[in-house]
C-alpha cells in the first residue's frame, strides 16, 4: 500500500529509483500477491430482509419519484439480485490503536506513503469506493430521459445532483479504504441498477486509479489520484483527475472533485468535510457551478452546497441548494429570493434525497450499498479475474473480523509490492 516512513529527501530519491525500476517492470502479478487459502464471504439473508428491502424500495419511490411526478419506465426487465444486508459478525474484538501514535512523525508529508495497520481500514478498496460514488446512478438514468425529451435544463440539474450525491456516503466514515496493488481490479455488474462498472489501479507512484461505467443511455469514466497533506490535527485530501459523463446523444459533462478534510485526529470527535468549487462543464447549452461551503467551528448548519446553472450567455437559469450529506433542491431563476442559510423554501423542488442508513450499523458506518460491494454472491468467484479486490485476503479477513490475520496479510502484500 505504501512505503515506510521517510524524510522528504529520502522519498524523492526512492521515487527516482522506483521510476527506473518500473520502466523494466510495468505490471506486478497481482494474482501471486493474493494467493492464500480461500476465505469465506459472510452473507446474511432471510425472509425478513426481503420484506425490509421491499419496504425500503417503496419508500424510496415515494420520496423521490412521486415528489417529482416523473414517470419512470418500469425496470422489471432487470432481475432483482438478492444481496446481503449486513457484514459478518466479527470473529475477534477490535483492538484500540491510537492514530496519532502512528502518524505524529509525518506532519506535512504525503500520508499515502505511510504504512498504517489494518485497524484503520474499512473492508473495501479504493477501487470499490469509486463504484460507491455511483450509488445514485438513477439520477443519470433520469437525466438521459430528460435529454431525450428535449429538457436540457432538467438534464444538467440531475447531473449536478449526481455529482453531489457521491459525497453522502462519507458522513460518519472514519476509516480509510484499502490502497489497491498495482494491477488490482474491481468489476461490478448490477442488473437491478442497470449498470456495469470496472476499475483498475494503473500506476503505483503516483497512485492512479482508472474507472469506467456503462448505464442506461450513458457512460461515465475517469481517473483519480489523491494528494494528501497531514497538518497535525487534520488531513487534507486534494483530488487530481477529471470525471467525464457522456450520454448516447453526444452531450458530455466534465468535472473534478472538491477538497476533503478530516479533522480532530488528536482530540474530539473525528469528522470529515468537503469544500471548494466544482465546475461542471457541458459541451452544449448549460454548465453548472457549485460551491461546497467549508464548515466552521461554530457552524450550526454544516455541509451546505449551493450553486447555479448557467446558459451560454452566462445567465443564471436555475439555482441549486442543499447539503451533500442529505439532499439537493433547485429553484428556477437566479434564486435571488432564496434563504441566506441555503435551506430549501416551499418553492424549491427536490432532486435527490440520501437513502436511509442500514439498521445494523457497524464501526465502519457503511451504507446499505457499500455493504454489498465486497460480497461474493453465489457463482461469482469463478467468474472473477484473480486480481479482483473481493479476493484480497487481508480485506476479506478484516470484513470477517479476523484482525490479526488481516494485519499479517496486509504486511505481506505490502512487502511483495515493494520487491
Amino acid at each position: 500500500e505504501c512505503s515506510t516512513t521517510e524524510s522528504s529527501d529520502d522519498i524523492e530519491k526512492q521515487e527516482l529509483e522506483e521510476v527506473s525500476y518500473e520502466e523494466g517492470t510495468l505490471f506486478f502479478d497481482t494474482k501471486e500477491y493474493f494467493t492464500e487459502p480461500a476465505v469465506s464471504c459472510g452473507s446474511v439473508r432471510g425472509a425478513m430482509d426481503q420484506a425490509d428491502d421491499l419496504e425500503e424500495t417503496e419508500k424510496q419511490l415515494d420520496n423521490v419519484e412521486k415528489i417529482h411526478s416523473v414517470k419512470e419506465d418500469c425496470d422489471s426487465r432487470y432481475p432483482q439480485i438478492e444481496r446481503r444486508k449486513k457484514l459478518p459478525d466479527p470473529v475477534e474484538e477490535v483492538k484500540g490503536v491510537s492514530l496519532w501514535s502512528m502518524i505524529k512523525d509525518n506532519v506535512g508529508k504525503d500520508l499515502t506513503r505511510v504504512c498504517l495497520p489494518v485497524y484503520f481500514n474499512e473492508p473495501i478498496s479504493s477501487l470499490q469506493k469509486c463504484f460507491e460514488d455511483l450509488e445514485y446512478s438513477y439520477l443519470l438514468d433520469r437525466a438521459y430521459k430528460y435529454g431525450k425529451e428535449g429538457n436540457s435544463l432538467q438534464r444538467i440539474l440531475n447531473v449536478a445532483a449526481f455529482a453531489v450525491s457521491g459525497y453522502a456516503s462519507s458522513e460518519g466514515r472514519h476509516c480509510k479504504p484499502f490502497n489497491p496493488l498495482l494491477g488490482e481490479t474491481y468489476e461490478a455488474d448490477y442488473p437491478d441498477k442497470g449498470v456495469r462498472f470496472f476499475s483498475e489501479k494503473v500506476s503505483h507512484h503516483p497512485t492512479l486509479i482508472a474507472c469506467h461505467c456503462e448505464g442506461k443511455g450513458w457512460k461515465f469514466w475517469g481517473d483519480s489520484n489523491l494528494r494528501t497533506k497531514f497538518w497535525g490535527r487534520s488531513i487534507q485530501l486534494d483530488p487530481v483527475g477529471v470525471l467525464t459523463l457522456e450520454f448516447d446523444d453526444g452531450e458530455i459533462f466534465q468535472w473534478s472533485k472538491v477538497t476533503t478534510s478530516i479533522y480532530n485526529l488528536i482530540l474530539g470527535k473525528v469528522y470529515c468535510d468537503h469544500h471548494g468549487l466544482m465546475h461542471i462543464h457541458g459541451n452544449r447549452q448549460y454548465s453548472c457551478k457549485l460551491k461546497f461551503k467549508e464548515q466552521s467551528i461554530l457552524d450550526r448548519n454544516p455541509h451546505q452546497v449551493h450553486g447555479f446553472v448557467e446558459d451560454l450567455s452566462g445567465k443564471k437559469v436555475a439555482t441549486l441548494i442543499g447539503k451533500w450529506d442529505d439532499s439537493m433542491y433547485y429553484i428556477n431563476g437566479d434564486g435571488s429570493g432564496r434563504p441566506k442559510d441555503c435551506s430549501p423554501s416551499s418553492s424549491a423542488t427536490l432532486l435527490w434525497k440520501r437513502n436511509k442508513p442500514p439498521p445494523n450499523l457497524t464501526r465502519y458506518n457503511l451504507t446499505s450499498f457499500a455493504i454489498t460491494l465486497n460480497e461474493l454472491t453465489p457463482g461469482l468467484q469463478e467468474n472473477l479475474p484473480p486480481t479482483d479486490s473481493r479476493l484480497r485476503p487481508d480485506q476479506r479477513h478484516l470484513e470477517n473480523g479476523e484482525y490479526d490475520r488481516a494485519n499479517s496479510e496486509k504486511q505481506r502484500l505490502e512487502r511483495r509490492q515493494r520487491m
